[in-house]
């Protein structure tokens, strides 16, 4: 009785009514997130404005000729950008190429096989391995993995395949020093891995567990369930976090720089030494001047351009994978 004296009570006093939303406020907040959007914006457009400054001149001194030359004379101030270009891309593809294999396979293992207490343990290995600052990855790449790579495969590959033609020359080292192209891309693999695995992992994670079930239930084995059900429904999610690792390889630039060897020549073998854009500029940039600078500052706006049509395919891919 007295339960239901209270509910009358209840149901008798006046409902509160709803404030309605303060124009002000809503006006403030729209102001303070257009100004965030214009800030970024405007940031990103200072610093191409910037770098397009610095390097013009070495464009307006040599053309076009700047993106196909590969000299690099400092003395005679004789300036291209090929050299660094094709080190920029070669390695960031190499890295692609090792590192993507690798993430997915870590983020099928973690959703699909790894057992329910090793879960956590093994993700924040991963994630810790993002953790680890890109000069650490240098030096170790330099000092402990160089020697070992020189030894163990630069050599006995080298002695393999010399003389044979197109193998003999994409894997023959004329000095097995250890650093090199192939190197970089391996450095750079092992550093894209955790940003790759991470998002591929969450993404499959987030798959409905009936489209999983059904796929089981009808005799599919675990091989077929990825293939054919996780695989396309995280398509696009899996060629964001694909291009996310590549953007992270380009602009890397120290992990290069340590174990790419910085030699200005081309060579059609990815033991070889050579450089990329962004190592070039770490190298040189405290001691330019004049052309040089120039130069250098050119290089970067390279590099911004080669980012942006990077991020330009990415959603092109993104939007054919969504039709699809």
């Amino acid at each position: 009785m007295v339960a239901l004296s209270e509910n009358v009570a209840l149901a008798a006093r006046p409902a509160v009514a709803r404030r309605s939303p303060s124009p002000l406020g809503d006006r403030i907040f729209r102001g303070a997130a257009l100004a965030s959007a214009l800030l970024v914006l405007a940031v990103l457009a200072g610093i191409l404005g910037s770098i397009a400054y610095g390097g013009w001149p070495a464009f307006r001194e040599f053309g076009p000729g700047f993106l196909v030359s590969s000299a690099w004379n400092v003395g005679r101030e004789q300036y291209g950008a090929l050299v660094a270009i094709i080190g920029t891309l070669v390695s960031a593809l190499l890295a692609l190429v090792i590192g993507v294999p690798i993430s997915l396979g870590i983020a099928i293992y973690l959703t699909q096989l790894c057992p329910g207490w090793a879960r956590r343990p093994v993700a924040m290995t991963i994630e810790l391995l993002a953790a680890v600052p890109s000069i650490i990855y240098g030096m170790w790449g330099l000092f402990v993995f160089a020697p070992l790579f020189a030894r163990f495969v630069q050599i006995p590959v080298s002695n393999l395949v010399e003389g044979m033609p197109i193998v003999g020359t994409l894997f023959y080292a004329q000095v097995p020093s250890g650093v090199g192209v192939l190197t970089a891309g391996i450095i750079l693999a092992i550093m894209i891995v955790p940003f790759v695995a991470s998002i591929t992992r969450d993404m499959l994670d987030q798959i409905p567990t009936v489209l999983r079930e059904s796929a089981y239930g009808i005799g599919c084995t675990t091989w077929e369930v990825v293939r054919h059900v996780l695989i396309p429904q995280a398509s696009v999610s899996i060629i964001g976090a694909i291009m996310l690792g590549l953007g992270r390889a380009l602009g890397e630039t120290m992990a290069v720089t340590f174990v790419i060897g910085n030699a200005n020549r081309l060579s059609a073998s990815i033991f070889d030494p050579g450089s990329t854009i962004a190592s070039r500029i770490a190298n040189e940039f405290n001691e330019a001047d004049g052309m040089q600078l120039n130069a250098l500052m050119a290089l970067g706006c390279i590099l911004f351009v080669v980012t942006f049509i990077v991020l330009i395919v990415a959603r092109l891919l993104v939007r054919r994978a969504k039709v699809a």
